[in-house]
């Protein structure tokens, strides 16, 4: 691999007392580069784009900002094939922007967690070139996951696994004489190659690519795939559930998922960033079948944090809503670890869509125009706001992901000849993939790209209900959601509500969520008529109030001071 100078990068002040890390209670906004802000006018979003909008994300009230990928990369998964784990890809800008952004960054008292992908790299990468190039048993092949096919002549893939986007999990190689070759195994796309973890030489490496991450002065790691890098030996068949989402996560003992040789990895990555002063976090990406397994990746000499994936599938109901937040403190409670909330990100249907959605729709799949079940947008973007109500008042670590504070809802009317997925292409069109959650944000009512830059290029076409959802739009509008998440991360921040306590509160019915937490009673009606609240003091409310009746799909936070 090649890398760049490194150049070391002052880290922002962190807190030393054991329980008291940044990260424990931290509101963090994930930003996926190439759709957030364009100062080239290229169409794709940039590193100098995010740096022109930090003051934005400062007055909306985050603590820290996660990167989706903008290393080097030829972009056939957008970013997440990275051909050079130590350099920016020139569509992002160069490092020089990155150090720029992080110095902006944090003199405004934001941190910075950078996205690695540690399962698979290019098939552009050095690594898969020279093994290509080099024989079968050679110590370049050994760095991936090579295989003899099955059949007389190896005709057959070495086993039946299919890839996340579709079709099968295995290509064969083409050898220079022009004769067919070995197998290799990438669980996404054919350019996506898997690493062999149980290669000390990759280990090494990637102890290497995060020391050159920490010495700028990054915060932590968001690790992608971060259940996948060890595979069951000897590579058994598995076929899923037909409904079973695209990164597993319902599914027990698949052999490619959730291996138990995961654990001294980072275990290992946990010990390296003990180094560094202050407190730089490593989190998760893990689909797993439950919180309990997933407890198991942020045990004290393991991961600071795990996505909870299954807070973020969890439907608009209540019981299930109490059930899962019950689970999720104690699980990682049980293990000293926060519990974080999610409700959307660059691989799920935005949740002012899909809290709405009537219609199975497993995860990865997305919507389009002849989806079933398509859902209402007031209905949608009415329980999205009462559902991150209901979030951002919970003990814990949340995240956001961009443009969810303007209520944007999935984008399903994108023309088949503007996707860009490559779960799209790989299942012909069967199922739409994640584009409709990735369209370039609004941020003018007016101008070029609603302000995404100056030229009013897009590298995914906006629909034109944009202009009413665009920043400048919501700002000073007190109804807005803009308006809205401001007012639940400042109060969220002023009353402590991260490091607080949850205690339920009980007889306003099943089909009602509330419980206190510090100072705060939140009351969230997912029942199907309005229920007259108890006393105290509205804080925020997620829409507006009937005297003292709260609508149905809304939710409020009371206090009694």
């Amino acid at each position: 691999m090649t890398s760049a100078e490194s150049v070391a990068a002052p880290a922002l002040p962190r807190e030393a007392a054991p329980g008291g890390e940044w990260w424990r209670t931290a509101v963090i906004y994930q930003i996926y580069p190439r759709s957030f802000a364009d100062q080239s006018g290229d169409g794709i979003g940039d590193l100098r784009g995010v740096t022109s909008h930090l003051g934005d994300l400062a007055a909306l009230g985050v603590d820290a900002i996660w990167l989706s990928p903008f290393q080097r990369s030829p972009q056939k998964d957008a970013g997440y094939d990275v051909a050079d784990y130590c350099d920016v890809d020139p569509i992002f800008g160069t490092l020089a922007d990155f150090d720029e952004m992080l110095a902006q960054a944090h003199a405004g008292g934001i941190r910075i967690i950078v996205d690695l992908v540690p399962n698979h790299s290019s098939d552009q990468h050095g690594w898969f070139q020279e093994a290509v190039a080099s024989p079968a048993g050679s110590p370049e092949r050994a760095r991936y996951i090579f295989r003899d096919g099955k059949g007389a002549s190896g005709e057959l893939p070495p086993n039946n696994w299919e890839s996340v986007f579709g079709g099968g999990a295995w290509t064969r190689l083409t050898q220079p004489d022009g004769t067919p070759g070995q197998w290799y195994l990438h669980l996404f796309d054919a350019s996506q190659p898997d690493f062999d973890w149980s290669n000390p030489e990759v280990r090494e490496e990637f102890r290497r690519i995060l020391r050159f991450w920490l010495d700028r002065g990054v915060d932590g790691f968001r690790v992608d795939v971060a259940h996948g890098l060890v595979k069951k030996e000897g590579l058994p068949d598995y076929t899923p559930p037909k409904d079973a989402g695209s990164m597993g996560g319902g599914e027990a003992a698949v052999p490619y998922w959730g291996q138990d040789g995961v654990h001294e990895i980072y275990r290992d990555w946990h010990a390296l960033l003990a180094e560094y002063d202050g407190d730089r976090a490593l989190c998760a990406e893990a689909w797993l079948p439950s919180i309990a397994q997933t407890a198991l990746w942020v045990r004290p000499d393991e991961m600071h944090q795990a996505f909870n994936f299954e807070y973020l599938e969890t439907p608009w109901n209540a019981e299930k809503l109490r059930l899962v937040i019950a689970d999720s403190l104690a699980g990682y409670g049980a293990v000293g670890a926060p519990s974080t909330w999610v409700l959307s990100n660059h691989d799920v249907v935005r949740h002012a869509s899909r809290l709405a959605l009537t219609a199975e729709n497993p995860q990865g799949a997305g919507i389009g125009p002849k989806s079933p079940g398509k859902p209402i947008p007031e209905v949608g973007l009415r329980r999205a706001r009462a559902a991150t109500t209901l979030m951002l008042a919970l003990p814990g670590s949340a995240y956001l992901y961009q443009g969810e504070e303007l209520g944007l809802p999935e984008v399903i009317n994108l023309p088949d000849e503007a996707r860009q997925d490559p779960t799209w292409f790989r299942t012909n069109g069967e199922r739409y993939g994640r584009d409709g959650c990735r369209v370039p944000l609004p941020w003018t009512s007016e101008g070029p790209a609603y302000g995404f830059n100056e030229t009013g290029e897009s590298w995914l076409p906006q629909p034109a209900e944009w202009a009413g959802l665009a920043r400048d739009a919501q700002r000073d509008d007190p109804d807005s959601t803009l308006t809205l998440y401001k007012s639940l991360l400042a109060e969220r921040r002023a009353r402590g509500l991260g490091a607080g306590t949850l205690e339920w509160v009980d007889g306003l019915g099943p089909d009602v969520v509330a419980f206190r937490n510090g100072s705060i009673t939140v009351v969230a009606n997912l029942s199907a008529r309005p229920i007259e609240l108890p006393s105290g003091v509205v804080v925020v409310s997620s829409g507006p109030l009937t005297g003292r009746m709260l609508p149905v799909d809304q939710a409020v936070w009371l206090t009694g001071e």
